[in-house]
């Protein structure tokens, strides 16, 4: 039985971390790489590099600033999309169709600011009608499905270094948290992250820029995720968090998450 290996990054500017996204490359040779903030439109994206390593069948969603996403892979991708989940025409999402059938979305969803109310904060109210429209496209999914990327909340009481600490802070709020429940009860999605890791067990994928030593505070978050259809839970026979990427030179604020797919 073949196994496909799927890899979920939110990279923060491709050209910033090439060097690291080679690293990974080399080390872990995942089939398909789904990049989230690019930062880079198509025309610049490191297209020959990418192609160097193996990764010639590439689906580009680009955008300059803070959106962009990206599906690279050394096996062939058919039926490319996207969804303007944004309604403004921002780049975060792109899917496409995996030889074995399987569908695989690419998303990044967006932060939301700092203040938890869309009446003062329109970019928390964007992000909760970002969730609310894949919520939408999710009830009518009929297909084998992945969605991977960063969803930029962390649902569970156990995936924040402080859940009292953060129950007022943007990506851990009740209200979000009631968002990405309903959006995964709409298509009966299995967080494959917590089918191997089971809460309340650690498990973070983002650590802030700020805090000097990420090792020592630990206060970081989960926000990266991947999500199967219920359907497709059983082909999942392995998924890890590379959190030393954390400690690379000059990484991402976030760190890969990995999965293997039999088919």
């Amino acid at each position: 039985m073949k196994r496909i290996k799927i890899a979920s990054w939110n990279v923060n500017s491709v050209r910033a971390r090439i060097a690291i996204v080679e690293r990974l490359l080399r080390d872990e040779r995942p089939d398909v790489l789904c990049l989230q903030e690019t930062k880079a439109t198509d025309d610049v994206f490191p297209r020959q590099l990418f192609a160097r390593h193996g990764y010639v069948h590439q689906q580009l969603k680009g955008q300059k600033m803070h959106h962009g996403v990206a599906i690279v892979s050394r096996i062939a991708l058919g039926e490319p999309g996207s969804h303007d989940w944004q309604d403004n025409g921002e780049a975060r999402h792109i899917g496409v169709r995996l030889p074995c059938g399987l569908r695989l979305e690419n998303v990044y969803v967006p932060a939301g600011g700092d203040v938890p109310d869309r009446t003062v904060n329109p970019k928390f109210g964007q992000k909760l009608d970002f969730i609310q429209r894949m919520t939408r496209w999710s009830e009518a999914l009929r297909e084998p499905t992945m969605i991977v990327g960063d969803f930029n909340v962390a649902p569970l009481e156990c995936d924040v270094w402080s859940h009292k600490a953060l129950l007022g802070v943007v990506s851990h709020t009740p209200v979000e948290v009631e968002a990405l429940t309903n959006l995964q009860q709409a298509h009966g999605w299995v967080d494959i992250g917590r089918s191997f890791v089971p809460a309340p067990e650690r498990c973070f994928t983002w650590w802030s820029y700020r805090s000097p030593d990420f090792t020592k505070n630990d206060r970081g978050r989960r926000l990266d995720h991947m999500w199967v259809s219920p359907e497709a839970a059983g082909c999942v026979v392995s998924h890890k968090v590379l959190e030393p990427c954390r400690s690379w030179e000059r990484p991402s604020d976030h760190v890969p998450l990995i999965c293997e797919v039999a088919v």
